[in-house]
């Protein structure tokens, strides 16, 4: 079993890190769950919320429709 990203850097999820969010995003910026991610139950919950902060003050879309027609 891989070690948690977050674990693994000894780090919390913020919501001002978009760039560490959005590795947790799918290409639809979906939130993925722990199986894809590798997160621990503890920081996937830490995550999921900090991810939602960040969609309330608009730094990070709600949904990506780039490719669709």
């Amino acid at each position: 079993m891989t070690q948690c990203f977050y674990c693994q850097y000894k780090s919390k999820p913020d919501y001002k890190d978009i760039e560490n969010l959005e590795k947790f995003l799918s290409q639809r910026k979906k939130i993925v769950g722990r199986e894809k991610s590798g997160m621990c139950a503890k920081h996937q919950r830490s995550l999921t919320k900090h991810i939602k902060y960040a969609r309330f003050f608009a730094l990070i879309p709600y949904v990506s429709y780039q490719g669709i027609k």
